[in-house]
């Protein structure tokens, strides 16, 4: 019996505000196709006017999915991300539509594509003991690993913490370390071939448009949107709180900013979210570099011969 056909998957990559969700609605109405969030902060519900989430009106009749499905208060990691989206990826493959993964979010793509190794779940009491320890005694996650995973040590720089935080999470949870998990293999996505697209747009423009966007969030009801969040019961620590632009209305509601400084901030810290994406997608392998943004139409037409011949082969 012959081997099934791989399916095709097209990735829509690049910096946040350089136009995915533009590029994806073309390819999805030319070429049949529906659409897989891979934004880790569009999974969360009320969350909309900060993540820049596209409403019904603007997705076209576009299926999209993975938007919307946790609660603001539920852990959901990059293992679980894959997990689902590999089943809705089977769904949309049933339907004979074309996937369209699509976001910022290059852990999870990298997750849903190459797997992730088979370590343990996070345990979040852990995970905040550890943290606070490391908050009292700078080093002291680094010391550790440095003595029983020397290998995860030298891969993972003393001041990123939440790489330390996981390799000890690892360490403390199972009694083996980190690297010897990465070791035992990952599970990669199984009877696709797999398109990675990417925008590059010209950096000065990209951060003209950013901070234009920071400016119309907090115009759109950024504030009211984080008041409603907080009315729900929801606390202020939670994770999506935290995400750039929602931490600087968060500090205005509190008092401890004014309007404008909170904008400067989002302005400023959007920036280099978008500068750490460019370098992770520099880094992912088979990535096809588009040059403008997703919205311009010499852009969506190179976009689409390229994905035309991927299908064609």
């Amino acid at each position: 019996m012959s081997q099934a056909k791989p399916a095709p998957l097209v990735a829509v990559l690049g910096p946040t505000g350089s136009g995915k969700s533009e590029l994806a609605l073309h390819l999805a109405a030319r070429f049949s196709g529906e659409v897989l969030n891979c934004d880790s902060l569009q999974v969360y519900r009320y969350f909309d006017i900060g993540t820049a989430k596209l409403t019904p009106e603007q997705q076209r009749g576009i299926p999209h999915h993975l938007l919307d499905i946790v609660n603001p208060d539920e852990p959901f990691t990059a293992g679980e991300y894959a997990r689902r989206a590999r089943a809705v990826l089977s769904e949309i493959v049933a339907r004979g539509r074309l996937p369209l993964v699509v976001g910022g979010t290059g852990l999870y793509l990298r997750a849903l594509v190459d797997g992730l190794f088979p370590g343990p779940s996070r345990n979040e009491d852990l995970r905040r003991r550890l943290m606070e320890r490391e908050t009292r005694r700078p080093g002291l996650l680094h010391r550790f690993l440095r003595r029983y995973d020397p290998e995860a040590a030298a891969r993972i720089h003393p001041s990123d913490r939440h790489k330390l935080v996981r390799a000890v999470e690892v360490c403390m949870l199972t009694g083996r370390p980190l690297s010897s998990w990465f070791a035992a293999g990952r599970q990669p996505l199984q009877g696709f071939r797999v398109l990675k697209l990417a925008l590059n747009p010209p950096r000065q423009e990209l951060y003209r448009r950013l901070d234009e966007r920071c400016v119309r969030m907090f115009e759109a009801g950024l504030l009211d949107e984080v008041r409603r969040i907080l009315a729900m019961g929801y606390p202020e620590t939670i994770k999506p709180l935290q995400a750039h632009g929602y931490r600087q209305a968060l500090q205005v509601l509190r008092g401890e900013l004014d309007l404008r400084k909170a904008i400067y901030y989002a302005q400023r810290n959007t920036r280099r979210y978008a500068k750490r994406q460019w370098t992770w997608f520099r880094h992912e392998p088979g990535v096809v570099w588009l040059d403008g943004f997703g919205d311009q139409p010499h852009v969506q037409a190179a976009a689409s011969e390229i994905v035309r011949q991927f299908l064609n082969q």
